[in-house]
């Protein structure tokens, strides 16, 4: 597997979960880096959710980077 690049937004991720699917379907990478590597992703997702959420609750207006693409 190439030395993947850094991963700076939602476009990126969504890039990279498919390129590890298609790893995963060619026999390039196994079942458990390819979860683990969702697993990460999820807690990314999870933390830009958490920072909407709070955008919303308090009303304010915020940018958040990883959401420019």
């Amino acid at each position: 597997m190439a030395k993947q690049k850094r991963v700076t937004n939602m476009v990126q991720l969504r890039d990279s979960l498919l390129d590890t699917y298609n790893e995963l379907k060619s026999g390039e990478i196994g079942v458990k880096e390819a979860k683990e590597t969702a697993n990460v992703a999820g807690k990314v997702i999870a933390s830009v959710k958490t920072q909407l959420d709070y955008y919303a609750f308090t009303k304010q207006e915020g940018k958040i980077a990883f959401m420019d693409c």
